[in-house]
């Protein structure tokens, strides 16, 4: 496990690449450890992406029974955390032949800790579910602009980590973000989870 200071200057550093500041990989620990350890960004992101999983088990499970709710729970958690993991086994394949193997590990570690940033900054519009309807106007507002904000975020992240040119990194960007989707959507699909409009952000 990393220590807390480990931890906030590898927050840091992914941070200082969101808003395109590419000295931010000097904050990151880019050996073998720092790249299997940037996955505790996992357990890092949790408590923010528990508040989201609740909020939406409550809204699309069986609201009189505790065991259903915990069964939608526990698939959303897997479908989120294959989303994040996935999508980089994917990349491991393609990054030597897209040119960028030499920028996996750089990409890898500092997606790690930019999602766990991006879980926190999500939480407003979790906690909002929590005590409004998906369909409320002002849940929904919040979660597109959330949304929107992420997205940026993430771009500038790609960008700076790969050092290509925007280009690279927004291919790179894109191409995350199909995969993301398609893994997304085939987990929904194979655990049976049918979000209504407006149940995710």
């Amino acid at each position: 496990m990393l220590s807390t200071d480990e931890t906030f200057a590898s927050l840091a550093g992914a941070w200082r690449l969101m808003l395109g500041k590419a000295d931010g990989l000097r904050m990151l620990d880019l050996s073998a450890d720092g790249f299997w350890n940037s996955f505790f960004a996992i357990i890092v992101a949790l408590p923010a992406l528990i508040v989201g999983w609740v909020g939406i088990a409550n809204e699309i499970g069986d609201p009189n029974a505790f065991a259903g709710r915990l069964s939608m729970l526990i698939r959303l958690a897997t479908v989120d955390i294959g989303s994040w993991v996935l999508p980089l086994v994917v990349l491991a394949l393609v990054a030597p032949r897209a040119g960028i193997g030499g920028r996996f590990v750089h990409y890898v570690v500092a997606s790690n800790w930019a999602s766990a940033i991006i879980a926190w900054l999500m939480l407003p519009s979790a906690l909002l579910r929590l005590f409004l309807p998906s369909t409320d106007e002002i849940s929904g507002l919040v979660s597109l602009l959330l949304f929107a904000l992420s997205m940026v975020l993430t771009w500038r992240m790609t960008n700076a980590t790969i050092g290509k040119g925007p280009a690279a990194g927004t291919a790179v960007f894109a191409g995350m973000f199909v995969a993301s989707l398609l893994v997304l959507f085939g987990l929904q699909a194979l655990l049976g989870i049918d979000m209504p409009d407006g149940a995710r952000g």
